[in-house]
């Protein structure tokens, strides 16, 4: 067994998101782990761009309402205590609704095969995050 000493909290990037975002790293397991856990802390309205997991990923919402948007148009509202899993390759963007902080527990894991983990593309628009909402598919 391990304690894992903890790394500081960083900013999200400009480039893979808008708004103020936030993370820590929860674990970033070594071979042949491929886990990867993130608790990401998103400003209201602060969301992820556009973005597809190769092996897919899981959100677990800790507090406030989380967002989480794909392609086809569908707005899924998630609150705390629920578990939304995107399977692989499917683009999606998730963030906090406009009125609150959101945080999650973000868990995907890396490639066996050297290919990218997530393949970020454009910025999700107003319109976009702005969407009629659904609670549950």
């Amino acid at each position: 067994m391990e304690f894992v000493q903890p790394r500081p909290t960083s900013k999200a990037p400009g480039d893979w998101f808008t708004g103020d975002v936030w993370w820590d790293v929860i674990a970033a397991g070594r071979a042949p782990s491929r886990l990867r856990a993130n608790l990401v802390r998103f400003a209201p309205g602060a969301r992820t761009h556009w973005h597809a997991h190769a092996v897919g990923q899981t959100l677990h919402v800790v507090s406030g309402t989380a967002l989480i948007g794909t392609r086809d148009g569908t707005l899924f509202e998630a609150r705390p205590g629920e578990t939304v899993s995107c399977p692989p390759g499917e683009e999606h963007w998730h963030g906090a609704a406009p009125d609150r902080f959101t945080e999650h527990v973000a868990l995907w894991e890396t490639t066996d095969d050297g290919t990218p983990e997530t393949t970020w593309a454009e910025p999700v628009t107003d319109e976009q995050y702005g969407g009629p909402r659904t609670r549950r598919p």
